[in-house]
């Protein structure tokens, strides 16, 4: 009998601290996410439509109202001679001439999706304004709701960039996964590369 008490005991205290954690950890996260969804798409709905005028590289655009676009949480390989492109040659194994073909073809893909398209931009609210050289950090959304910089790490062009925690990273990071796995993009075969 006491065993069974003891049992019963064990069990309610179990029941207790997960309905505890689900009611402190879990139902905040859930109902924070859905504010942050209802909080973007109302700033979608708000926020003035602009011409990607030209696409500078894989995550830079230059926008018709003059301003400079990183896209945030996303980096592509880099096209261009830069400290950069030392960086990403050294820690991918791969040689500069490899990369820069990588960036190319991420470029390529970015400037089909949004060149000359209208685009709203959208500032996480845990995230920079602006980057080191003034360029304003965005998630971009074409006029007809596709998000640019989840749809780029879908199709394979480019990475999840891990220097500062954004709010959609668990997101980006299941993406870039799914792409690595199914080999779509710069994770599978490409056009000039063996």
């Amino acid at each position: 009998m006491i065993k069974l008490a003891f049992k019963s005991v064990k069990f309610l205290l179990l029941v207790a601290v997960i309905s505890a954690a689900g009611y402190f950890y879990v139902l905040p996260k859930l109902e924070s996410a859905k504010q942050e969804k209802i909080e973007t798409e109302k700033q979608i709905q708000t926020n003035e439509y602009l011409f990607v005028t030209k696409v500078i590289d894989g995550d830079t655009f230059k926008m018709s109202n003059g301003e400079k676009v990183r896209l945030t949480g996303i980096d592509t390989p880099e096209k261009f001679e830069s400290d950069k492109l030392d960086r990403q040659s050294g820690q991918s194994g791969r040689d500069k001439e490899t990369i820069k073909k990588l960036g190319e073809a991420s470029s390529e893909y970015v400037r089909k999706l949004v060149e000359g398209k209208k685009v709203t931009m959208v500032k996480d609210q845990g995230y920079d304004d602006r980057d080191k050289y003034g360029r304003l950090l965005r998630y971009i959304y074409l006029e007809d709701g596709t998000f640019v910089n989840a749809k780029i790490l879908e199709d394979g062009y480019a990475n999840v960039y891990y220097s500062k925690q954004i709010s959609k990273m668990d997101e980006f990071k299941k993406l870039e996964r799914d792409a690595r796995e199914n080999k779509r993009g710069l994770w599978g075969e490409v056009d000039g590369l063996k």
